[in-house]
């Protein structure tokens, strides 16, 4: 268990920073890109065109790759969640004017374009059966999470810098492959959002450097459990209709794997990154405690890629109720 008073007062002491963390890594919403900025628009005499060639291009795409871009859009239309696990954190202040809370509603906003985008796209590409679609969003909003953070800032910003990398790479791959298919217009689309990603993850990553500045042995120790009980995606609760919770997450995670959007290489190399970025192996002044929770998360990725190395991707079995047949 934390210290939660200790928690408290560092994060009452990254509080009087939140501005900067805003000016730095938010962009303000009238310079910031919207949905209807990569979309076709109905009033225009080239709507037409536009969404024929839209749909052109998604008709042919990967199946793997296509899946994998809907568990996207899902997971990001899943933001409610997100949103109400972070303002939950101890130091988050609720009332009015509270810095962190409005750090929170400020990338809430931003991360609530990505879902937006994504969903008017599969709406208008007619290769999706949206109401399936609707219905695991509703259920992956419904059915909650458990991150393995609890309520701890420290852990959830180590949550936050991993997840916003990971949908980085996601986001980013999706929007590479979509180009060499052709379709530069969807490409820009998973590009936009993947830069906003890594703003997103360089201000969790900068928030844990911080951390690291007043609370090295115990931010160590953080670091050190949410890696032994590994990262988990927000969206391990998949279900289709008719599925119980997490039961369709295992097929997702086959695709992405198998399309190579993310794969179980991609989760150590973001490993890798945070601890250099967070410059782990040099961090001094820790307790004994925190030195052994250093020295294993320094000789953790080697372990991981032992396992990694060993282990097979099915082929591709599961028809998604997503995709219309």
């Amino acid at each position: 268990m934390y210290n939660k008073l200790v928690r408290l007062e560092v994060m009452k002491t990254l509080s009087r920073e939140v501005n900067l963390f805003i000016d730095n890594y938010l962009t303000p919403v009238e310079k910031i890109w919207q949905p209807s900025d990569f979309l076709p628009d109905a009033a225009s005499d080239d709507f037409k065109h536009e969404l024929q060639e839209l749909q052109h291009f998604a008709q042919d795409m990967d199946y793997d790759l296509f899946v994998t871009l809907i568990g996207d859009c899902i997971t990001e239309e899943a933001l409610p969640s997100y949103e109400s696990w972070i303002m939950g954190i101890d130091g988050v202040e609720q009332e009015e004017g509270g810095n962190w809370s409005k750090w929170v509603r400020c990338w809430t906003a931003e991360e609530n374009r990505h879902g937006d985008l994504l969903n008017k796209y599969l709406y208008l590409c007619g290769r999706v059966n949206m109401r399936e679609v609707e219905i695991t969003t509703q259920y992956l909003i419904q059915d909650g999470f458990d991150l393995g953070t609890s309520m701890d800032p420290y852990r959830n910003f180590v949550y936050t810098s991993f997840q916003e990398t990971a949908t980085n790479i996601s986001h980013r791959r999706v929007g590479t492959f979509a180009k060499q298919h052709g379709d530069k217009k969807l490409a820009k689309m998973c590009a936009v959002i993947a830069a906003d990603e890594a703003r997103h993850a360089k201000a969790y990553k900068h928030f844990i450097t911080r951390i690291f500045e007043l609370d090295p042995s115990e931010m160590m120790l953080a670091f050190e459990d949410m890696m032994k009980k590994k990262i988990v995606m927000p969206a391990h609760m998949l279900r289709e209709s008719g599925q119980k919770a997490g039961e369709l997450w295992s097929h997702f995670s086959d695709a992405a794997q198998r399309c190579m959007v993310y794969t179980a290489q991609d989760y150590i190399d973001i490993l890798k990154e945070l601890l250099a970025d967070w410059n782990i192996e040099h961090i001094s002044g820790l307790t004994e405690t925190a030195q052994r929770a250093q020295e294993y998360l320094m000789k953790l990725p080697a372990r991981l890629q032992r396992l990694t190395d060993r282990i097979a991707t099915p082929d591709q079995e599961y028809q998604f109720k997503w995709i219309k047949s």
